[in-house]
């Protein structure tokens, strides 16, 4: 079927548009180096590191997975972050994914929340690895398109939880790293409210990682 498919609608590089696959080799090669150490302006107080910048064929498949359902990006996104991740991770230790938490509206639109697919796809390429799903948004969180630094923090103050009735730490080993993991950082409000939401719940976020700064 997908053979047909091609035939019918060849497929697009979701980084470069060129006919011929979903993800082309020299787009890779945009997410295939170390990861960047980045400091956002809303510090989360834990290291943060981006795959690249937010350009260019990363930024084209970013967005062509948010706004055009673009799930066939899902695998090449999860490997790249794997191949961060592992660049990072303490291999003595197990791996435990946390992604941010998006909009519900915006993730009905999406067919699902893409970061936890990129995630879940990472979390199988590492030994050791897993995602849990932890955090949520309340609702009244505005979409974060046009809004400034100080908007953006208004905007998610206190409106990130962890939703879970069990204690967190119990989803995953006491010694486990645990990373946060998202798509775009921009300033970085989602990420530090995140990470506050989880401290007070007793987990302890070593890093973040995401696939593009801003």
């Amino acid at each position: 079927m997908g053979e047909l498919l091609d035939l019918i609608l060849p497929r697009a590089c979701g980084g470069c548009g060129r006919a011929g696959a979903a993800w082309c080799a020299r787009c890779a090669d945009a997410l295939s180096g170390p990861p960047l150490r980045i400091r956002p302006r809303a510090d989360p107080g834990v290291p943060c590191w981006a795959l690249g910048p937010y350009r260019g064929a990363p930024r084209a498949a970013v967005l062509a997975v948010k706004e055009h359902c673009r799930r066939d990006l899902t695998k090449p996104l999860g490997f790249a972050m794997a191949r961060g991740l592992d660049r990072l991770r303490d291999t003595g230790r197990p791996l435990v994914l946390i992604p941010a938490p998006s909009r519900r509206a915006a993730a009905r639109v999406r067919g699902g929340d893409p970061v936890a697919r990129s995630g879940s796809v990472a979390a199988s390429w590492l030994p050791g690895c897993r995602l849990v799903r932890l955090l949520r948004m309340r609702p009244g969180v505005r979409d974060s398109v046009g809004l400034g630094h100080a908007d953006r923090q208004h905007n998610l103050r206190g409106r990130i939880i962890v939703a879970t009735t069990r204690p967190p730490g119990a989803l995953f080993p006491a010694n486990a790293e645990v990373v946060l993991i998202d798509d775009v950082l921009t300033t970085g409000a989602t990420v530090r409210e995140s990470v506050r939401a989880l401290a007070e719940a007793d987990v302890t976020v070593r890093a973040v990682l995401v696939t593009c700064a801003a």
